[in-house]
């Protein structure tokens, strides 16, 4: 049998409450657990002690019979300094996405396109803007 440790939840709605639980990994998350070590209630502040509350002697004792621990459960054992937990790091993770870097693509190629043509037509009317303003008193005197 698989045993996991991990979180169940209980309290009201919007008012989470969770219990750390030590049990078969294909049941419920809610569902029947072998054995309660500990609660972990985020309504209160991280500075309050009784945020998270684990029997380190019966973790320890999980731990050792090869109980896996949830990714949360193992910072708090982590943080207790019960389990060393490794740091995770997806660098990809802040990459876009093929759709984004395309638009990002197209964007860069239309101010490109702009600044060409911004280029263009500040060169080439130039010369006869001139002439225009020359002509033009000319004429109506």
């Amino acid at each position: 049998m698989a045993v996991s440790i991990r979180l169940s939840r209980g309290g009201a709605k919007r008012r989470p409450y969770y219990r750390i639980v030590v049990a078969n990994s294909r049941s419920p998350r809610d569902g029947s657990f072998i054995e309660k070590i500990g609660s972990y209630n985020p309504q209160l502040s991280k500075e309050d002690e009784n945020r998270v509350i684990v029997d380190l002697d019966r973790a320890r004792h999980w731990l050792s019979v090869g109980a896996q621990p949830t990714d949360r459960v193992a910072r708090f054992f982590d943080a207790a300094g019960l389990l060393e937990r490794a740091a995770r790091n997806n660098p990809k993770k802040a990459e876009p996405g093929e759709k984004a870097k395309e638009r990002a693509e197209e964007r860069a190629q239309k101010a490109a396109d702009a600044a060409e043509a911004a280029k263009a037509a500040s060169e080439a009317p130039a010369e006869p803007a001139v002439a225009e303003e020359a002509a033009a008193p000319a004429t109506e005197a």
